[in-house]
């Protein structure tokens, strides 16, 4: 997961409007993409958070095997660290004045395990600060409730990724992007 705040001075489209508070592109596909994993011996063996000034968190890991770990929520064969995921990332989506975009990849199932995190998500909406976030497909025909939620929003314009369309869908996401930031 990489996430930040950009500093104001430094498919298909499926629904939504670009305009007012809440301005949210919202990237989904098959997972994978932009995803930090953590691999030993060639294995994949967990996920680290990533902020765009390059500090890292553990997300989740299959290798750790602690007293405390045993508490922590599951996704497969990874285990959750909360504490970890949340002590990076949580400063990070604080609404600051010189802040002109948030990146959050992704508003999946282990970081919504974090009871703070799409709070946080909820807050940058309704500001007027742009996010650019990705989300999971759904699987078995099962999404997410706050990923429902999130494309549901009024300010949300939803881009599906896939094989034959990733490289032409920048073509249209960035003049999208680059009008949200342009506008005050």
């Amino acid at each position: 997961m990489e996430l930040g705040s950009v500093s104001a001075a430094h498919g298909s489209v499926e629904s939504g409007t670009m305009a007012g508070v809440g301005k949210c592109i919202l990237v989904t596909g098959p997972p994978g993409f932009y995803s930090q994993e953590i691999r030993q011996g060639g294995e994949r063996v967990g996920f680290e958070v990533v902020t765009l000034d390059g500090r890292r968190a553990r997300l989740a890991s299959s290798t750790i095997s602690s007293p405390e770990s045993r508490q922590w929520p599951a996704v497969g064969k990874y285990k959750v660290d909360i504490a970890s995921f949340e002590s990076l990332v949580l400063p990070e989506l604080k609404i600051r004045e010189e802040t002109g975009l948030f990146i959050v990849d992704e508003v999946g199932k282990m970081e919504l395990f974090s009871s703070y995190f799409f709070p946080a998500i909820l807050n940058i909406l309704q500001s007027n600060i742009p996010l650019l976030a990705t989300a999971p497909i759904p699987k078995f025909g099962k999404d997410i409730p706050a990923v429902v939620r999130l494309k549901n929003h009024p300010g949300a314009t939803i881009f599906t990724l896939d094989k034959s369309n990733r490289d032409a869908m920048k073509d249209r996401i960035y003049p999208q992007l680059a009008g949200m930031l342009l506008k005050p």
